[in-house]
């Protein structure tokens, strides 16, 4: 279970292909190599992956997962290349803070960036800039993405600010542009999406009831 408050950003440094059917990945990163162990869960870019390999480097360590099939076919693992930047997330304590949402790392499909739109400061603030993107959620998904409830893309926990069909946007402060991948996006990436946990429980239920179980 995580929250989608990304705690590092991550580089593949190499991928191994087994058969065609499973992807192994290397990963640095600045997290502390004593706080890691093998069967581990790291949210990788959003999917929860588990560690099958890890070392220590300088300043951080360097740690090994697995693809399967499913998560390949379903998130954005198998464009990753060497050089590829990944939001990281370590899996939720439980006295750990609940900054975001309850985030599963399970991904639900590939949103699509639309449009990257910058938000001009008030004139004289040091804040810097903030950005709205724009996004395509798949069209089986749209109904489960509501303004001011929350998603998770690419693995950061993040409000709706509007909703249209199945576009939606978000907005971005400069703090999360930062320390997150979400500075470097633009029109036509591709993003994993996983909706809220609730709104999808919630479905089911509505879905229940009209069956009449």
């Amino acid at each position: 279970m995580f929250t989608g408050i990304i705690s590092d950003v991550g580089e593949i440094v190499s991928v191994d292909e087994f058969q065609g059917t499973l992807r192994r990945l290397r990963i640095h990163s600045r997290y502390d190599p004593a706080t890691i162990q093998l069967g581990a869960s790291i949210a990788c870019g959003g999917p929860c992956l588990t560690v099958v390999a890890f070392g220590e480097l300088p300043g951080g360590a360097w740690f090994e997962v697995d693809a399967a099939a499913e998560t390949l076919a379903l998130t954005t693992v198998g464009d990753w290349r060497i050089g590829t930047r990944v939001n990281l997330e370590r899996a939720l304590k439980i006295s750990d803070e609940l900054g975001g949402h309850i985030v599963t790392g399970h991904i639900d499909g590939i949103a699509r960036l639309e449009a990257r739109d910058e938000v001009t400061a008030q004139e004289g603030a040091s804040w810097g800039q903030t950005a709205r993107f724009t996004l395509r959620a798949p069209r089986e998904l749209a109904a489960f993405i509501a303004a001011k409830g929350s998603v998770t893309l690419d693995g950061t926990s993040l409000t709706v600010n509007t909703v249209d069909g199945d576009l939606f946007s978000v907005l971005l402060i400069p703090h999360t542009l930062e320390i997150t991948t979400w500075g470097g996006r633009g029109a036509g990436d591709r993003i994993n999406i996983e909706v809220d946990l609730m709104a999808r429980y919630a479905a089911r239920l509505a879905e229940a009831r009209a069956a009449g179980y």
